[in-house]
């Protein structure tokens, strides 16, 4: 994942996975038959990753954990990039991961209704575009850094573009229990 991240998928050979696990190329070939069945993999592993996390994050309430947000601001790193790369790939593969994600964004906010109800957009349109503003800040994250004047993607950073997040989503459409959660998870982030 993290030379897909780096290098993107045309350039990263079977060959070069195998030297940075470890082990030869037949192994890899092995076990994800191709390249390409090696992305699924990377795709598969950064859907369960998000998924849980959103589920840790808001299910559980560990937004609110600043041990939690560290720990997500130290992990996220290496799937950001790789989504990144995947979108400006514009792959078949990055069209599937962005329908996965606008498909999981959409079950969750069905089940967590903005109060009161958005009337301007529906929920599928509130998803998607939702994804894309997420999605557009990693993407954009080394330009996003230099206009903030600091280095990306550190814990700092993440937590920087978190609260400008939180000024910006509406608590009527994030709740403001998930939003005073959230903004407490951060400041105790902050504070250590």
């Amino acid at each position: 994942m993290r030379l897909f991240a780096e290098r993107g998928v045309k350039p990263t050979t079977i060959r070069a996975v195998a030297q940075e696990a470890g082990v030869t190329p037949g192994l890899v070939s092995h076990h994800f038959g191709s390249k390409q069945g090696l992305r699924e993999a990377c795709d598969a592993y950064v859907l369960d990753y998000l998924r849980e996390l959103l589920h840790q994050a808001v299910e559980e309430g560990r937004v609110g954990d600043p041990a939690f947000i560290g720990a997500t601001y130290r992990s996220v790193t290496p799937v950001f990039a790789y989504l990144a790369h995947a979108f400006v790939d514009g792959s078949a593969t990055a069209e599937t991961l962005f329908d996965r994600m606008v498909t999981m964004t959409e079950g969750y906010l069905a089940e967590h209704p903005p109060q009161p109800p958005a009337t301007r957009s529906d929920t599928r349109t509130q998803a998607a575009v939702l994804v894309a503003m997420r999605l557009g800040v990693w993407v954009l994250h080394g330009h996003l850094a230099r206009a903030l004047g600091t280095e990306g993607p550190t814990p700092q950073f993440f937590s920087r573009v978190a609260m400008a997040e939180l000024d910006i989503i509406s608590a009527d459409f994030a709740g403001a229990d998930l939003m005073n959660l959230a903004q407490a998870g951060i400041d105790g982030f902050e504070g250590k």
